[in-house]
Order: structure tokens, then C-alpha cells, then sequence
């Protein structure tokens, strides 16, 4: 097979598309935090983010979250297309705040929970999912 100069052209093209796709998935999960938070920094606290390690099917992965006294808990799929998962919020009659949900996952990555506070501030965590394909557990 003889290379054209217009067939490395398209693969250099092709290459540069691919290396630069993380790089979009990532600044989609930022603009979704930074649009949440309003710029302001999450710092840590007493947040707690339920998740398997190994999800067999990525369509159904059961999550819990928690955060003693928040006013609201978003739920964000990193590597998603659209990373904004979940959001939850607490009225001043809630018993607890904490929600179980099963949210869909395009495939291993880092679920992140984010909790507003009564005060304005921002606390996170994450934990990360693998997603097995075929569901065979490895």
C-alpha cells in the first residue's frame, strides 16, 4: 500500500480527534461542577458516596449518598456525556439527607458527589467504578 500525502493528512486528523476526546469529556464534568458551585471551591467533610467497585452492568449501578445537614447532593458521571447525574434536594422536613439511586455509567470511571451546605459552601467525594463488559466480573 503506497501512503499518500492526503492519507497521513486524514490519520494525523484522525489521531489528533481521538487524543483530544478526554480532554472534552473532562471540560464537560468542569463546566458542570464550576456551573453547580458557582466557582467556589468543595472542599472535604462528612459526605458519603456509596458505589460498587465492580459494576457488571453499567446500564443499572446502585449509588447512595449522604450528607448529614445538606441542602442539596449532586451526583456526577465524570467520563458520561453528559456528566450530571443526579440532584437531589432537601426541604427543612427531611428526615435524613441521603437518596439511593441506580444511574447509568458509559463505562469505568469516577462517580463524584458533590453536597450544598446551609452556609453556601461545597463539600465532595469520589470513588471510582469499574464497568465490566459482558458481565464476567474482570
Amino acid at each position: 500500500m503506497k501512503l499518500t500525502r492526503r492519507d497521513a493528512l486524514a490519520m494525523g486528523l484522525g489521531a489528533t480527534v481521538v487524543a483530544m476526546l478526554p480532554m472534552r469529556l473532562s471540560a464537560a464534568a468542569d463546566d458542570a461542577i464550576m456551573a453547580y458551585t458557582g466557582g467556589a471551591e468543595a472542599g472535604e467533610g462528612d459526605i458519603t458516596l456509596t458505589a460498587p467497585e465492580i459494576a457488571e452492568n453499567g446500564n443499572t449501578v446502585p449509588i447512595g449518598v449522604a450528607a448529614p445537614g445538606a441542602v442539596e447532593i449532586m451526583v456526577l458521571a465524570l467520563a458520561n456525556p453528559s456528566p450530571d447525574v443526579a440532584l437531589f434536594k432537601f426541604g427543612p422536613a427531611a428526615g435524613a439527607q441521603a437518596a439511593k439511586t441506580r444511574i447509568r455509567l458509559a463505562g469505568t470511571q469516577d462517580v463524584v458527589a458533590i453536597a450544598k451546605m446551609p452556609d453556601g459552601s461545597f463539600i465532595k467525594t469520589s470513588q471510582s467504578v469499574k464497568v465490566t463488559i459482558g458481565g464476567c466480573g474482570g
